[in-house]
């Protein structure tokens, strides 16, 4: 008994009688190899954002060589607004003046017809603007409501009106508006005017009452509405943009018009544009008192651009979403 207590003794002091460990303990765990980061995918999206600026730029470089193109006429027209006479006929030509002076619009503005030129073309583009809206608006939310045979004929019967040249049908109403006891005045120009706008003003007008759900409609129906209560009180306000893109493009139509106020006023109606093309002197056009005007007759135009911005932008994403 002894012997086996000595034994016992001598093995735990030698340490041979331990208890075993646990298995992972006091042992370090070999880690996974770290995963390495997919190259193909990383040079994929730096491709994709290489390309994303490449396209940018290129976009950039043509809004830029058409803002260009575009505008520089209308820059070029407005420094020889200010040039000197001699300078507007110098060869060759000079962008900037050499001499600015204001000469030229005093003498546009002070001559005689100019103001009553611009109450004219007012009072036609106003005039021709209402037409063109009173009747596109009916006809539009007509053939796009109903939906007839006949009504799609009609659309692009009004597409093909715009192919004619304006010569084809000046001449016959010229001949028309002074049977009709009309010749020389703003009517007769605005009626001629509004068969230019209005073949436009019903297609982009078909194009707004398209976007606008006809649940309005309905809804506006079961409160009560009758159809024509509904298209005034609810579908009209929601196409408020839409009308105002199609005035702005009636009343360009008829503001920068020549060919039917040439061909059909004479003294008491005769709009702006007819009297720049009558800006003459003994020794030929003049370019300076020409610019000043038509410089001048720009003005209102951008400034109604300007003011009906908001809605411009509206009316063309109305007309561009389906809804």
């Amino acid at each position: 008994m002894n012997t086996v207590d000595s034994h016992t003794q001598a093995s735990t002091a030698d340490g041979g009688g331990h208890r075993p460990q646990p298995s992972g303990v006091g042992h370090s765990i070999p880690s996974a190899p770290a995963t390495p980061k997919p190259r193909r995918r990383r040079h994929h999206a730096e491709g994709l954002e290489a390309g994303k600026r490449s396209t940018r730029t290129l976009l950039w470089i043509l809004l830029g060589a058409a803002m260009v193109l575009y505008g520089f006429p209308f820059l070029y027209l407005l420094f020889t607004s200010f040039k000197t006479p001699i300078d507007t006929i110098a060869v060759p030509p000079t962008i900037l003046p050499r001499e600015w002076t204001m000469e030229n619009y005093a003498n546009a503005l002070g001559r005689s017809g100019v103001v009553a030129s611009f109450v004219n073309s007012a009072q036609t583009a106003v005039i021709s603007t209402l037409l063109s809206l009173v009747l596109a608006v009916p006809a539009a939310y007509g053939i796009t409501r109903y939906k007839t045979p006949s009504g799609r004929v009609f659309i692009m019967a009004a597409l093909v009106t715009r192919m004619v040249p304006p010569v084809a049908i000046a001449i016959p109403l010229a001949s028309m508006m002074a049977s009709a006891g009309l010749s020389d005045t703003p009517i007769a120009l605005a009626i001629a005017h509004t068969t230019i706008s209005l073949p436009l003003s019903i297609w982009l007008m078909a194009s707004f009452f398209e976007a606008v759900p006809q649940d309005l409609e309905e809804a506006a129906t079961v409160d009560g509405c009758s159809r024509l209560g509904a298209l005034w009180r609810v579908v009209i306000p929601v196409v408020s943009g839409g009308i105002a893109v199609t005035a702005i493009f009636a009343f360009l139509a008829s503001w920068n018009e020549f060919l039917f106020a040439l061909l059909m006023t004479a003294i008491r109606s005769q709009t702006t544009p007819v009297v720049i093309a009558n800006f003459q002197t003994q020794f030929g056009l003049d370019w300076g008192s020409m610019t000043a005007l038509a410089a001048v007759y720009s003005v209102p135009v951008i400034l109604l651009t300007l003011l009906l911005q908001r809605k411009i932008v509206a009316g063309m994403t109305l007309g561009a979403v389906k809804g």
